[in-house]
């Protein structure tokens, strides 16, 4: 498969996974339940209708994790980093447009990972999220990815016999990843989510940037870890 093919499923799964996470998260009338089963469902979709094509990978970390364990290149995974972000923040763009449209006023937090008083303020302590530290936000990412990535370098493995079944997997772990997190972090473990709805939030008792390394940093830490475990635990056969 061209390098280009495999950007182009990349850019558009990773925008469908913001436009139907995050649009879920700002504009349906749900509770974090349906807003972590939103984020699953746009996985398993992703994962049955492009992974065949580039592995519908939709998230820096993971590419950085499957890069790790030694299945893509340095180059590859550059790249499928590119062709994510700017899926992220075509997605992020179009759900400002839809915002404003419906004449919504100021975006205030749209969507975006945080975490301390400031984003529990921003978000509404009423809604039900917590004011976690910046280490327990730090702890929650890195671990969560790192589960993710186990996941899903467990169930694309080649000798894994129930590979058919991998997207399912994948989006219910996602689910459960979103269902613990949400009111601590209101989830990250993607690179990628965190900078386009980070560009588009506007708050004036909290910045979204001014936290976003750690939604950079702490999935992709979580990821080579995982990379470097799965490598371990269950190392290829030498041909």
């Amino acid at each position: 498969m061209k390098i280009s093919n495999k950007m182009f499923a990349e850019c558009l799964g990773t925008f469908v996974l913001v436009l139907g996470g995050c649009g879920t998260a700002l504009f349906g009338h749900v509770d974090f339940i349906g807003v972590a089963i939103a984020f699953g469902l746009t996985v398993v979709a992703m994962a049955y209708g492009v992974g065949h094509i580039s592995g519908a990978h939709l998230n820096p970390a993971v590419s950085l994790g499957v890069y790790v364990n030694g299945r893509m290149s340095l180059k590859e995974m550059l790249l499928y980093w590119v062709a994510q972000v700017v899926g992220a923040i075509i997605a992020g763009a179009v759900l400002l447009c839809i915002w404003n449209a419906a004449g919504l006023g100021s975006t205030g937090v749209f969507a975006a990972n945080g975490y301390g008083p400031e984003f529990q303020a921003a978000c509404g302590v009423d809604k039900g999220y917590l004011a976690i530290s910046c280490g327990g936000a730090f702890l929650v990412e890195a671990l969560l990815t790192f589960v993710f990535l186990m996941v899903i370098l467990g169930v694309t493995d080649g000798r894994h016999e129930n590979g058919k079944f991998g997207g399912l997997a994948i989006g219910l772990t996602l689910v459960l990843i979103h269902l613990i997190s949400i009111p601590l972090t209101n989830t990250s473990v993607n690179p990628a989510r965190s900078i386009s709805q980070a560009l588009f939030s506007d708050s004036t008792s909290w910045s979204a940037c001014s936290q976003l390394w750690l939604f950079i940093v702490a999935p992709l830490v979580g990821a080579a870890l995982a990379g470097l475990c799965y490598k371990v635990l269950a190392p290829e056969k030498s041909k």
